[in-house]
Order: C-alpha cells, then sequence, then structure tokens
C-alpha cells in the first residue's frame, strides 16, 4: 500500500501560447468525458493560475486519488492517496494516463504543424511525415529477423528446385549483409553528421485554426522554396536560425503566422552521441540522420568498432536530451552486446534446424503443418530477440543511470501503444507479435521501478527472466 504523494514535473513540447487550450483539452475531453471515473473536478485557467483539482474513482464510484495539476513550463503534477488501500500500481497507472492525456494534446499540435530540418552544407531535403521505414532500415536496424523470415521463403523454393546447399548459400549471403549493415545504414540516410559539422536545426510552427488554410494551400514544391529560402538567410549566413527573418518569409509565402508560436532548435547530434560512446568506452559509431518526423533511433553493425547510429529528425522535436541520451544509450546497449550477430545466430539455428531437421523428420508432413510449424518457430525466435531488448533498456539504465528518464522517452514515443495494451488481449497479442520489442507498458513499469540497477551483474538472464514473467502474467 501507499501513503505518500507522487510530485513530479512534465514540460510539454509546445509553445506558452498553447498552455490554455492543453488545460481546457484536459478538462474537457479527459475529465468531463469520463466522469464516471472523476469527480470534485475543478478548474482555474487564467494565464500564470493554471490548475485543475479532481478525485480518481475507483469502479464502485469511491475516491482513491486526489490529483493537482498546475502552473504552465513545467507543469507540476501531485498525485495523493485517499483511501488507506491504495496500491502504488494505482498512482503509476494514473500518472501514466496524465503523461498520455498531455501526448495526445502534442500529437494534434504536431500534426497541425508546419516542421523543418536543416543541416549545415547540405542539400534541402524535404521532410518525410510518413510512418513507413525504408525496408533496409527495418531489416538492419536491432534486428536481424526480418530477413532471415524472407530468406527462409526464398529458400523454401529453392531447396525443392536446386538442391540442400541452398540454405547455407543463403545464410552466408545474410552473414556479408549483416557484417556491412553498417555501410549499408549510413547510405539509406539523408545526412552524416562529424565533429566539425554536428549540428540539425529545427524550426516549429504549431498551426492554428485561423491560418490553417494558408498554410495547407501552399504546394509542397513552393514549401520547399520557403525551407530553402529560410536557410540561405539565416542558417547559411550565421549558423543559427532568425525567427524574425523565418516569419518575414512565411509572410512572403502567404502564410500568416504567429511569431510568437515559432519555435527554433539547435541539436549538437555529434556531442549527444560522443558524450553516450564516451559512458561505454567505445570509439564513437558512424552517426546518421534521417529527416524523418516519425521518432526513432537504432544502431547496427557487428561491433561497436564497426557501428552506425541512426536518428530521426522526428526524435529531435519529441524529445528532450536527456532523453535522448537514453534512448542512445539502449542503442548503444545493442552495440555492447553485439546484438545483430546474437540474432544472426539465433535466426541462423532456426533456418539449418527447419532445412535439415524437420524436413527429415517429416518429410511428406501437409503444407499446412510447415506452415503452423513455421509460424510458432518464428514466433518463438521473436519472443527470445525480447530479451536482447529488454538487456538494452537495462544497459541504458547502467551505463547512463537514468532509467526513468528512458522510461518517459518510451511513453512519448510510445503513448498510442500504452492506449491499446490496456485491454488484456491486446496485452497477450502485444507479447506473441512479429516485433522484437517487449510491450511497451512491461518496459516502462519495469525501467520506473528499476532499484539497484549499477549492482546488475547479469543483464540478459534477468531481463529473460523479467520478459518470461511478464507474459505469465499477462495470462492471468
Amino acid at each position: 500500500m501507499s501513503t505518500e504523494t507522487l510530485t513530479y514535473t512534465i514540460d510539454p513540447e509546445i509553445p506558452e501560447s498553447y498552455v490554455d487550450s492543453l488545460y481546457e483539452y484536459i478538462y474537457g475531453k479527459y475529465l468531463l468525458a469520463q466522469k464516471e471515473r472523476f469527480a470534485d473536478i475543478s478548474k482555474k485557467t487564467a494565464p500564470g493560475e493554471w490548475e485543475l483539482t479532481f478525485s480518481v474513482l475507483d469502479s464502485s464510484g469511491k475516491r482513491r486519488l486526489s490529483v493537482r495539476v498546475s502552473g504552465d513550463k513545467p507543469m507540476s503534477v501531485s498525485i495523493a492517496p485517499i483511501a488507506s488501500t491504495v496500491r502504488e500500481e494505482e498512482i503509476s497507472q494514473f500518472r501514466e494516463d496524465i503523461d498520455v492525456a498531455i501526448d495526445l494534446f502534442e500529437q494534434q499540435v504536431r500534426k497541425n504543424s508546419l516542421v523543418f530540418a536543416w543541416r549545415e552544407g547540405e542539400s534541402i531535403v524535404p521532410e518525410a511525415v510518413s510512418a513507413k521505414e525504408k525496408s533496409l532500415q527495418r531489416m538492419f536496424l536491432g534486428t536481424q529477423i526480418l530477413l532471415m523470415a524472407l530468406f527462409m521463403g526464398i529458400g523454401l523454393f529453392l531447396f525443392f528446385l536446386i538442391g540442400p546447399l541452398v540454405p547455407i548459400v543463403l545464410l552466408a549471403i545474410q552473414f556479408i549483409f549483416v557484417f556491412y549493415s553498417n555501410r549499408i545504414i549510413a547510405r539509406s540516410a539523408d545526412w552524416h553528421i562529424t565533429e566539425n559539422n554536428p549540428m540539425i536545426h529545427l524550426l516549429e510552427y504549431p498551426l492554428s485554426p485561423e491560418n490553417d488554410a494558408s498554410a495547407k494551400k501552399i504546394s509542397k514544391d513552393d514549401l520547399v522554396k520557403l525551407k530553402k529560402e529560410i536557410y540561405m538567410e539565416t542558417i547559411s549566413k550565421t549558423g543559427e536560425l532568425d525567427l524574425q527573418k523565418a516569419h518575414g518569409i512565411f509572410s512572403k509565402f502567404g502564410i500568416d503566422l504567429n511569431l510568437e508560436n515559432l519555435m527554433a532548435r539547435k541539436v549538437n547530434v555529434y556531442q549527444l552521441v560522443k558524450k553516450v560512446a564516451d559512458r561505454f568506452g567505445f570509439p564513437i559509431p558512424e552517426i546518421v540522420v534521417s529527416n524523418t518526423l516519425l521518432p526513432n533511433a537504432a544502431a547496427s553493425g557487428p561491433s561497436p568498432s564497426r557501428g552506425v547510429v541512426l536518428t530521426t529528425t522526428g526524435l529531435f522535436t519529441q524529445l528532450d536530451d536527456d532523453e535522448i541520451l537514453s534512448v542512445l544509450g539502449h542503442e548503444f546497449g545493442h552495440l555492447k552486446g553485439r546484438d545483430p550477430l546474437w540474432l544472426y545466430g539465433l535466426s541462423a539455428v532456426q533456418y539449418l534446424f527447419w532445412f535439415y531437421v524437420i524436413f527429415g523428420i517429416f518429410p511428406t508432413a501437409s503444407f499446412f503443418v510447415l506452415i503452423i510449424y513455421f509460424w510458432a518457430l518464428t514466433t518463438l525466435t521473436y519472443f527470445v530477440a525480447k530479451f536482447f531488448e529488454a538487456r538494452a533498456d537495462l544497459t541504458s539504465a547502467i551505463m547512463m543511470g537514468r532509467p526513468k528518464v528512458l522510461a518517459d522517452a518510451l511513453e512519448k514515443i510510445g503513448f498510442q501503444r500504452l492506449l491499446y495494451e490496456r485491454a488484456p488481449s491486446f496485452r497477450v497479442q502485444e507479447w506473441l507479435s512479429m516485433d522484437p520489442h517487449p510491450p511497451i507498458y512491461f518496459r516502462i513499469e519495469r525501467l520506473r521501478s528499476l532499484a539497484k540497477f549499477s549492482e546488475i551483474k547479469h543483464p540478459l538472464i534477468r531481463s529473460a527472466k523479467e520478459v518470461t514473467r511478464g507474459f505469465l502474467h499477462s495470462l492471468s
């Protein structure tokens, strides 16, 4: 049971002028929309005096928690138990609810925002807004299982057509892909970050309803021209974004903006990666950036000395520097554990077992039986891969010393999955999905409850045990 008040702060990624709208969103779309869950709702939304207070009810209508949200940037959140039987899990669950509500508002703002990113001395690259990832990145970033599944399908066909040596040849080809994955990933990115040119410049403007129309009328070609002119008139001359000049250029292209809502950020990507590499005692890997608004980071390569780290510009718009460092710590955890090679070996064993054992024992098995076996073995392989992802979380916690910051970053990136994972059936589905990552709720809860992480001696063994327990608990 818990009798302590949880107090923490949240710094929403929105302009100051949007704080009032955020409070109205929480009040109207979250609290009033769920009157069966909340009571004693009170709001104060005068500038500089924003405050929401309310009680959280259980399923029988009894008051369990007293909550106060106040301030602007950062916002202060206080969650205090009312009943004597409140469990820590209830407080943690409701903290997640508040965080997700704010994340949902931020997502709405981002969907109606103009976002531009530049790298000095590089060509103007339009921002990709689709959630689709480049196929080569999907194959190599974090896991080789997807590639192995593809090769298994091809090998099955060629096995019968050509002969029994085909699987070994395909494995050799995949090993070449894995060994040189760092080069392949680097070539697929938009920008290469170096010590002499380490910066990414970002400009973001949330569109209000009154200027949505003028922004939507502008063509993609004109947006590129606008972006290029802002670069030529500001960054290329001084190395800095001049918001006043940027505002004038927007006006020139017929977009009427409120200067106070323009947000600029300058990210030294090289220094962020170097700080993590120094913590791990690794050489600085190759650093590449994809100009994609989907927040993501990944690492690949057969060893730390042949590694590559990829980030997207969306990561810089959604996370602060400490959160980015923790996410990079997770990716360096993959390099430290040489996870690409381990996952290649795991998949290779499955692959060879499939062809040289199963086919030998069941040469006349029906196609349906083979498909069932393929699904079961692939599911097991992905489940074991979750051990490595969970270990990368632990490695980041141990090396960077900020497990709760990594949890906050994961919550910001994966809040939509958190909403789905509220349903027990969906949680089980996530555990058995063809995804090497454990469910996001499990990763966040695990990191926030992590204690004495510096004393952990065998992160992989501990991760395997905790992932297995997490899966079994989802079945109960």
